[in-house]
């Protein structure tokens, strides 16, 4: 005999079920659409995200999306020089954490790690003690930290001296709808330098802040002075 469960259980049942399903549906369309966080597995923004933060993207920054597309369907703003965004590599799909250097129309070049922004060299400077614990910039990597102006907002960049990656390139013009970006571990990131310009429709929103941080060398240990603190 074939057991059968009474009809107001499998009502109850597929209710719920349907109920669950229909719950997903929202809470991942919102994570799709409206905001996200994003783990940082590897170390080319350093010292400003290093490997293990969590940081939190605004996916409404900049426009409105179709759930689980780049489709865009109303947009009130674009990226700007010097923001912190999340997108997905025009070379294999990857998702990516880079700053944008350069935005559409822009002229740009590099010399001996100096960025030039429409024929204008960016200001830099040594950092200041001060710096380092705003920056939250870890101590093994004072030594070769420097702090970069960028359209009105100042930020830390990390410059090996040792390092054999691309620290010149001549003028390259930003075209429409297209953006450069680049890391802030500036010889350690695979950035525009190497794939190229990053179109618009690629970009999934803005960086704010570290949720939180967990040290992936130390049984993931929680970096607790990490937590909610915004990016510059």
């Amino acid at each position: 005999m074939k057991f059968k469960l009474p009809v107001a259980v499998v009502a109850f049942l597929n209710g719920w079920i349907f109920s669950l399903l229909i719950a997903i549906l929202i809470a991942t369309s919102i994570k799709s659409s409206l905001a996200d966080w994003n783990t940082v597995p590897t170390g080319s923004m350093k010292p400003t995200i290093i490997e293990g933060d969590r940081i939190f993207v605004n996916k409404l920054a900049y426009d409105l999306k179709v759930p689980y597309t780049t489709i865009h369907m109303a947009e009130w703003g674009s990226p700007e020089r010097g923001e912190i965004v999340v997108f997905y590599s025009p070379e294999d799909g990857k998702r990516l954490v880079k700053r944008v250097i350069g935005v559409p129309g822009d002229t740009i070049s590099m010399e001996d790690s100096k960025l030039y922004i429409n024929g204008k060299p960016l200001t830099y400077r040594y950092p200041e003690e001060s710096d380092f614990n705003n920056f939250l910039v870890k101590e093994q990597y004072r030594d070769d930290t420097i702090i970069e102006y960028l359209n009105n907002r100042i930020h830390p960049v990390l410059i090996l001296s040792h390092s054999a990656a691309l620290s010149s390139f001549n003028t390259k013009t930003i075209p429409e709808g297209k953006y450069y970006m680049m890391g802030d571990n500036r010889y350690n990131s695979a950035d525009s330098r190497y794939f190229g310009f990053v179109d618009r429709k690629l970009i999934v929103g803005r960086a704010t802040a570290i949720v939180i941080s967990l040290d992936i060398n130390d049984m993931y240990k929680p970096r607790f002075e990490r937590f909610f603190e915004r990016l510059p």
